[in-house]
């Protein structure tokens, strides 16, 4: 543990030959990462730079096509499922379709991305049902919720069937009525085409809001605040806790029953790294930059040879680099922060 402290971009490569183009307590975290080859021999990447904090995801990239002869992609960044009644506590669904803020660029010029999104059900596409009743895609979204609200009893019926949409029952504060909820889950998937020249390099630089997921309280302990158990196990594997970082569990454990006071609660963040494989060979050169936030926050990630760079920083560098483990970070972040 270094108690220091996707969405998974995905490039799903169409290789060919191409000639010169012109140019609730518990809230759910959604696993972010970066592009992704279908594997090839054709590309290699010289050189990742990767920086995640609670708020913000960027990486640059190098990547080198090795062939006399430029490939054509279809480059694809899948944003993360968004499944009804997610709650992500850096992301905003009012937000648009963009709610990531997603920003690519290659070689300094701005990547106009194409934007499909699908409402599944069970696997089966029933955008078309919702978008024949203009009902926005997002679910959580405030535009969503008024717009199922003023569905009429057919078309409601007709939704249930399909399993979009469920009724629920609450108190708005006009008494008790029925809710028609969301019950599909958004994929959402940027696109764009792209020319890696023969024998030459391009520079690619991404940049999205993290997803953090979080719960309101510290997790890891048994039930007498021991580290024992399933959950400290999976912890300890998962984030390579260290007896520091249980020191701080029992610590909020106790004033939460002396005192009812919260220490700290747990936020995650994910990230895919082991797509860093399906390269032409090993990342060159990685850097891995992970931003605490605050200086009161305390994190624990798994890495070798990691160094505080700053009062929130933390580094490790690699060369020839193959991942070997998905990162993940658990970050304990002082209640009501």
């Amino acid at each position: 543990m270094l108690s220091t402290t996707r969405a998974a971009t995905a490039i799903l490569m169409l290789l060919w030959a191409a000639p010169a183009a012109t140019a609730n307590d518990t809230t759910a975290e959604l696993k972010t990462g970066g592009l992704v080859f279908v594997q090839t021999d054709a590309i290699s990447m010289v050189e990742e730079k990767l920086y995640i904090s609670p708020t913000e995801v960027r990486v640059e990239y190098r990547f080198r096509n090795t062939t006399d002869a430029d490939v054509e992609a279809l480059v694809a960044f899948p944003v993360p499922d968004i499944a009804s009644g997610y709650e992500m506590v850096a992301l905003d669904p009012n937000a648009g379709d963009n709610f990531l803020g997603f920003e690519a660029s290659q070689d300094g010029r701005p990547i106009r991305a194409e934007l499909q999104q699908q409402a599944l059900v069970h696997e089966v596409d029933l955008t078309a049902e919702l978008k024949a009743e203009d009902i926005p895609l997002m679910p959580g979204a405030e535009a969503t919720a008024v717009a199922l609200s003023r569905l009429g009893p057919e078309a409601v019926g007709r939704l249930r069937g399909l399993g979009l949409v469920g009724v629920e029952q609450w108190d708005d504060g006009s008494g008790m009525k029925d809710h028609i909820v969301p019950q599909w889950t958004l994929k959402s998937v940027y696109w764009w085409k792209t020319v890696y020249p023969a024998n030459s390099e391009v520079t690619v630089k991404h940049r999205y809001a993290t997803s953090v997921g979080g719960t309101v309280d510290v997790t890891y302990l048994d039930e007498n605040g021991e580290p024992r158990g399933e959950r400290f196990a999976e912890y300890r594997k998962r984030y390579c806790l260290d007896d520091a970082m249980v020191r701080i569990a029992q610590k909020t454990r106790k004033a939460q029953m002396e005192t009812g006071t919260q220490l700290y609660v747990e936020n995650w963040i994910s990230y895919i790294l082991m797509t860093g494989n399906n390269w032409a060979g090993p990342i060159g050169s990685f850097t891995l930059t992970v931003d605490k936030g605050d200086p009161k926050n305390v994190v624990s990630f798994c890495g070798e040879g990691v160094t505080k760079t700053g009062p929130t920083t933390f580094e490790m560098k690699k060369t020839d680099f193959y991942p070997e483990r998905d990162l993940e970070i658990l970050l304990l972040v002082p209640a009501g922060f």
